[in-house]
């Protein structure tokens, strides 16, 4: 009787089962993808987020309508009365010239000022113009969205920078925790049962790594995605367009930064993780990855309105999807800024992944005691 051993596969081959490196870590991947969404706890955890982002939107358009419901003044010059008067809400005062709006704004009698813009790049005609914030009330009030003049440029309303501050921490932080902690218990679980060694016999160690991360990279992708999509129709629907218009940028470079960002802690959460064979110690040794994941999220909520903070936030890997993101909305980023950290971002990210793995290669079959990280990395 001939019995054949099957041995695990070497660190550089894909699998013992003639399956490419990409078509075994789409394997995993899927794997990875189907039980978190065979989790009912996942599901509905997910649903109560999703909803909780569409009440928030929903509440504060019927909160602002109500507050619109008192008439806002607004100095009106010639022809853009009539633009005025036909929207609701606003109440117009008419002026002889550009400049006695300008002045009426200053001195606070009214709140906003529209006047005629007859330059190129300027398709509905109309300029408005606050004092040191945006004008929101009226801006969403007219039936087009307008150009907007602010005489004492402090950039956007405080309130509402920190509102969407706490919104991009909170979401970068719940997202990356969750999934984060996910793929660490996952790590612990296939080690401690050794399950890990079935599954050594038929695919690479690198192979499951890159697998679990790109799953779950997939996954909170989708989720920051159905966020961002559900958020901006909440806002079409409830007819705060300008609102969009402002925060919608800003988002979308937000889902992108986001997307590298989780790659580089994934990564992290997955090597850490393999160096402990019990459940009870995930939380002490993913702790420095978590501090990651924290950081930006009070740095955000505390330093909204610091630039200097923010310029360094940008540009450090771990805390520019949270810090680009926020400075786009603000307008203090030039074009070529977010390119530039979005460059840096995905340099880190490639050598976070090449340590990680390193890390997870020589860690994922010492089973007992804790690996030593400068164990881990020399092999």
């Amino acid at each position: 009787m001939t019995t054949t051993t099957t041995r695990p596969t070497t660190r550089t081959g894909a699998t013992r089962t003639g399956l490419t490196f990409p078509q075994a870590t789409a394997l995993v991947a899927g794997r990875e993808v189907q039980m978190r969404l065979r989790s009912k706890s996942f599901l509905i955890s997910t649903a109560i987020l999703l909803l909780s982002v569409l009440a928030s939107v929903v509440i504060g358009g019927i909160l602002s309508s109500r507050v619109s419901d008192d008439r806002i003044p607004v100095a009106v010059v010639g022809a853009t009365e009539s633009a005025v008067s036909d929207a609701p809400g606003l109440e117009a005062r008419s002026v002889g010239s550009v400049e006695q709006a300008r002045e009426l704004v200053r001195s606070g009698e009214v709140d906003a000022a529209v006047v005629p813009d007859d330059s190129a790049d300027n398709v509905t005609g109309l300029t408005v113009i606050g004092d040191s914030e945006v004008p929101s009330g009226v801006v969403s009030a007219l039936s087009a969205v307008p150009n907007v003049e602010l005489l004492n440029e402090l950039g956007q309303s405080p309130s509402l920078a920190y509102i969407v501050a706490l919104a991009f921490g909170l979401v970068f932080f719940l997202s990356a925790m969750t999934f984060g902690a996910t793929i660490a218990q996952s790590v612990v679980e296939e080690k401690q049962t050794r399950v890990v060694e079935i599954l050594m016999s038929t695919i690479s160690v690198r192979t499951l790594l890159a697998g679990k991360v790109i799953g779950n990279s997939l996954l909170a992708f989708g989720q920051i995605a159905l966020i961002a999509i559900i958020a901006s129709v909440g806002l079409l629907v409830t007819e705060q367009t300008a609102l969009l218009a402002l925060v919608g940028p800003a988002v979308l470079w937000f889902v992108v930064f986001f997307l590298f960002g989780f790659v580089l802690l994934a990564s992290l959460f997955a090597a850490t993780a393999s160096l402990v064979s019990r459940q009870e110690d995930v939380g002490s040794v993913t702790s420095p990855v978590t501090m990651l994941v924290m950081i930006p999220y009070f740095l955000v909520i505390f330093f909204n309105d610091n630039p200097t903070v923010l310029a360094i936030m940008s540009y450090v890997p771990f805390s520019a999807p949270v810090g680009m993101p926020m400075r786009l909305f603000l307008g203090t980023a030039e074009w070529w800024e977010p390119v530039l950290s979005l460059g840096v971002l995905l340099a880190s990210t490639a050598v976070v992944i090449v340590l990680g793995s390193r890390i997870y290669s020589n860690s994922l079959l010492r089973m007992g005691t804790r690996v030593k990280l400068m164990d881990a990395l020399r092999g």
